[in-house]
């Protein structure tokens, strides 16, 4: 930019530092363009350049009352703002990769686990209720139907550790499953 570009920019500045508007509209269609190539560049994404831009552009009118004509030209002083957005924003991104990357190479850690641990309270109260519906059952039934369902014993299995046949074995569990739905349709 020669002299005569740098003058204006730095009176634009002064006069966003001020709050003008106007003044900013201008800087912005002036600068923009550059600076949002800048951006694009480094972040080699559409979409992440124009936030890196808008973001650059809020900095600018926040600090604007900063800048020091001594210090640099305008221009110089806005890409430095945009770039270091851009490189805040893809260090950012880089974190949340590598984040991603150190979280998926642990797949115990979205293991059936958690929805289990969501799920606990609802589980522990449906225990609850089954361990008192359970009270309401003939012990016989009740050894039966804990013998199957809780310790996952076959009908044979069962049948043999009572020293019961195996038709009493299915019978009991069958008047135990049927006492209990009634248990459980009366509301416990």
């Amino acid at each position: 930019m020669d002299e005569v570009e740098e003058q204006y920019n730095v009176e634009l500045i002064r006069r966003v530092a001020k709050g003008d508007d106007a003044a900013f509209a201008s800087l912005y269609d002036r600068l923009s363009p550059v600076l949002y190539g800048m951006a694009l560049r480094i972040m080699n994404d559409a979409g992440e350049a124009e936030d890196v831009l808008q973001d650059g552009f809020l900095y600018i009118w926040r600090q604007a009352s900063a800048f020091d004509p001594g210090r640099g030209s305008a221009f110089a002083w806005a890409v430095m703002i945009v770039r270091n957005k851009a490189i805040d924003k893809l260090r950012v991104r880089q974190r949340g990769e590598r984040l991603h990357e150190r979280v998926t190479s642990f797949p115990e850690l979205f293991s059936d686990r958690d929805e289990q641990s969501a799920l606990e309270p609802v589980l522990r109260e449906r225990q609850s209720e089954v361990r008192s519906a359970l009270s309401e059952v003939s012990p016989e039934q009740r050894q039966a139907l804990e013998l199957s369902y809780f310790s996952g014993l076959t009908h044979e299995q069962i049948a043999t550790r009572l020293g019961a046949p195996l038709g009493t074995v299915k019978a009991r569990i069958r008047r135990g499953l049927l006492r209990l739905r009634e248990v459980f349709r009366r509301g416990i």
